[in-house]
């Protein structure tokens, strides 16, 4: 499931706070610091997806006249080329 972007502070501070307040995690970073951490980490995690889906487009771009020709469906090909790529790339959706 995909989550809105605006919805990561949140989620991370929640994460931060819980990381700390339940001693799962010795550190010398600040809440706020540690916050800005997982958010990053949370954000780089959901445009994994988004940079997959650009390299299985880029990567289909090679059976352009085969599509249009109606010889591929694209949005099938998209999904299997996708599932694939995410299997070898170790990529959970």
């Amino acid at each position: 499931m995909r989550i809105p972007k605006t919805w990561v502070p949140s989620i991370a501070r929640k994460i931060a706070e819980n990381l700390l307040t339940k001693e799962l995690v010795q550190t010398e970073l600040s809440e706020e610091k540690l916050t800005e951490e997982v958010n990053n980490i949370l954000l780089h995690e959901l445009m994994a997806e988004d940079r997959l889906n650009e390299e299985v487009r880029q990567f289909l771009k090679q059976f352009e006249s085969e599509i249009e020709k109606g010889r591929l469906d694209y949005r099938k090909m998209f999904d299997i080329t996708k599932k694939k790529m995410a299997r070898e790339k170790n990529i959970v959706l």
